[in-house]
C-alpha cells in the first residue's frame, strides 16, 4: 500500500514537470516574441490526447511552456528532419545563395539507393538546391549543399554537430546532410530547440512552406515539378509557419512543425510515427485538441488529411490546376521545338535551292 503511494506522489511530481511547468532550457524564437490569444494552455487535459506516434512533444512556442510530451528524451533516428540542421548551418556560413552548384556522382545515394529526379550535371543556384532539399526533402540536393560547403562533407558535418552543441542539443549527433543514416539522432526534446531555432531564418520559413516549385533542369529540357513533402502545406485548414518531413525505415513517420491554432504559435514534434497517414493523423488529432481546449474531444473522430471532404476537394482542385498549367507548360515548349526546327528545315530547303 505504501509503495502505491509513493508510486502516485512519483507520477505528480513526473507529470507536472512535464506538462505543466515552463521549460526553460526550450527557447523560445525570435521571430515569434509578439504575444498571441486563442489558446488556454491551462484548460488542456492530457489524458485526451493520444498519438500513435512513439515520440512526441507539443509546446507553446511563444512561452517554451511544454503542453504534451511523449517519451522526449528517448534518442531516435530523424531522418530528413536533419535537412533543417543542413539549412542552418549553409545559412550560418553566408555562401551565396546564387552561387551555382552542379550535381555530380559523390551526390548519389548509397545507402538507401533512393531514386532522385535530379539528373548527374543539372545545375542550379545553391537558392533552389536548398529550397528542394526542404520543401521537397531532394537527397541529392541535401548531399549537394554539404558537399560544397568549404573543407567538404566532413567539415559540414562537424559543423552541424558543434552547431547541435551550441544549441543545447545534447542529445543529437549527426552522419551525413542527407539523413539518410541511421546514424542521425535526436530526441523530441532536443528537436524542439532545433525547430525554435530554425524558424528564424527567412529562407527556411519561405523555403520550408513552399507547395510547389518549378525548376528548368537545363535549357530547352522538360520543366520539373516538385511538390511539398508535407501534405499539410496544400491544407487551407491549416497555418504553418516551418515544417520538415522525414522517412526512412529505421526512423518512421516524422515530422516538425511550428503552426498557429487560433493565431496561437504552437511547437509540434513528431517521431517514428507508423504508417504512411499516421503522422498526418497525429498532427490533426493535435489541432482538434488544442482547438477544443483539450475537452470533450474524441480521437476517433478525427479523419486523416486526405479523408475530410473538404481537404478533398482543395487537393483536387489544386491538382487540376496543377496539371491544367503543366499542360500549357508543355504546350509552349512544344510550340517553340516545333518554330525552331521548322526554321532549320526552311534554312536547308533553302540551301539546297540555292546550292
Amino acid at each position: 500500500m505504501q509503495k502505491r503511494i509513493w508510486a502516485t506522489l512519483a507520477w505528480c511530481v513526473l507529470s507536472s514537470s512535464l506538462f505543466a511547468q515552463p521549460v526553460a532550457s526550450l527557447s523560445t524564437p525570435t521571430t515569434l516574441s509578439a504575444p498571441s490569444r486563442g489558446i488556454d494552455v491551462n484548460a488542456l487535459d492530457i489524458s485526451k490526447l493520444r498519438l500513435t506516434s512513439n515520440n512526441a512533444m507539443v509546446v507553446d512556442t511563444e512561452t517554451g511552456r511544454v503542453l504534451y510530451s511523449k517519451n522526449p528524451l528517448a534518442p531516435a533516428p530523424i531522418a530528413s528532419i536533419t535537412k533543417l540542421m543542413t539549412a542552418m548551418v549553409v545559412l550560418d556560413a553566408q555562401l551565396s545563395l546564387d552561387e551555382p552548384i552542379t550535381i555530380t556522382s559523390e551526390d548519389m545515394d548509397v545507402i538507401k539507393n533512393t531514386h532522385s529526379r535530379l539528373k548527374l550535371g543539372v545545375t542550379l543556384s545553391r537558392r533552389e538546391i536548398m529550397r528542394l532539399a526542404l520543401m521537397s526533402s531532394e537527397n541529392r540536393a541535401a548531399a549537394a549543399l554539404g558537399r560544397n560547403y568549404p573543407g567538404g562533407i566532413q567539415a559540414f558535418v562537424r559543423a552541424m554537430n558543434k552547431k547541435a552543441a551550441s544549441l543545447g542539443m545534447t542529445n543529437t549527433h549527426y552522419a551525413d546532410s542527407t539523413g539518410l543514416s541511421s546514424s542521425n539522432q535526436s530526441t523530441a526534446e532536443d528537436l524542439v530547440r532545433m525547430v525554435h531555432a530554425a524558424v528564424n531564418y527567412q529562407p527556411i520559413r519561405d523555403f520550408t512552406t513552399t507547395a510547389e516549385y518549378w525548376i528548368e533542369p537545363a535549357p530547352g529540357q522538360r520543366p520539373l515539378s516538385y511538390r511539398n513533402s508535407n501534405a499539410l502545406m496544400r491544407d487551407p485548414n491549416w497555418d504553418i509557419v516551418v515544417s520538415k518531413t522525414g522517412y526512412i525505415q529505421e526512423a518512421g513517420r516524422c515530422l516538425v512543425m511550428i503552426v498557429r491554432v487560433e493565431e496561437h504559435p504552437i511547437t509540434i514534434v513528431m517521431l517514428d510515427a507508423n504508417g504512411k497517414q499516421a503522422r498526418l493523423s497525429d498532427a490533426h488529432r493535435i489541432k482538434s485538441w488544442l482547438e477544443n481546449g483539450g475537452q470533450d474531444y474524441d480521437n476517433s473522430s478525427v479523419a486523416d488529411a486526405s479523408e475530410t471532404p473538404r481537404a478533398a476537394a482543395t487537393v483536387h482542385h489544386a491538382v487540376k490546376k496543377q496539371v491544367a498549367a503543366r499542360k500549357k507548360t508543355y504546350k509552349r515548349i512544344a510550340t517553340t521545338s516545333h518554330k525552331v526546327k521548322s526554321k532549320a528545315m526552311a534554312r536547308a530547303n533553302n540551301r539546297k535551292t540555292h546550292g
